[in-house]
């Protein structure tokens, strides 16, 4: 029975210091910094980050900094997610399409905030874990599709919007393609191993305009070997 109680106190102690430390991520890192949105702030202080990093990585899940999650891959700081996410201007009905599903914590955040998100992931073992991890979670509007994210995912278009957490040298035309009327991407571009710049992409009356928005650090866009 002490077993019992003492295994029930950990656990209730752990989520509800993961719970502090979330808030306050939020609280001093997102908000102060000038994210404004408050449905995204909601889904940030919701979402939690610390079930889609490695158990290693736990205690490292709310600091404001990208963290290792294997196979060479990082999963980007809380900040870059809020901007990201504040920057398409997510809403109830929106079908927004993720490149790069790492861990599966964006298209988590994205799941808490618009009707579908559809997410593509190149490293099988990141995409079947971030999978398993976000129907564990109970984010049954997210699907998760092991592939090449450069083609996007035309049975699935238009999207309302699109987010790419990896850096290609150029937009991929695909994507451009796939992006509705009136939509928005973030995506980061530039050379591998240098600082990139983080393009806000929207499409009025059919002609693509692009917004520089920050300099950026993200790992590099990678292709199926067959597709390159």
């Amino acid at each position: 029975m002490y077993i019992l109680w003492f295994l029930c106190m950990s656990f209730w102690f752990q989520t509800d210091r993961f719970e502090e430390a979330r808030h306050r991520m939020v609280s001093e890192q997102l908000a102060k910094r000038g994210i404004k949105d408050k449905a995204v702030l909601e889904a940030m202080k919701k979402v939690p980050r610390h079930l889609l990093v490695p158990e290693s990585q736990r205690e490292n899940a709310y600091l404001d900094r990208p963290l290792p999650i294997g196979q060479g891959q990082t999963i980007s700081q809380p900040y870059i997610v809020a901007m990201m996410t504040e920057e398409i201007k997510p809403t109830s009905d929106m079908k927004v399409l993720e490149i790069g599903t790492g861990s599966g914590y964006q298209a988590a955040v994205l799941a808490e905030l618009v009707d579908q998100v559809f997410t593509i992931e190149i490293v099988p073992e990141l995409g079947n874990k971030a999978k398993a991890d976000l129907n564990e979670l109970g984010y049954d509007n997210v699907n998760v599709k092991v592939g090449d994210g450069y083609e996007g995912w035309p049975s699935n278009a238009p999207f309302d919007a699109i987010i790419v957490t990896a850096a290609p040298e150029e937009i991929p035309q695909p994507l451009i393609d796939q992006l509705k009327e009136g939509g928005r991407m973030v995506i980061p571009v530039g050379p591998v191993g240098k600082t990139q710049e983080l393009l806000l992409v929207e499409k009025k009356d059919g002609e693509i305009h692009r917004t520089k928005k920050s300099l950026v650090r993200f790992v590099p866009f990678t292709r199926s070997p067959a597709d390159d």
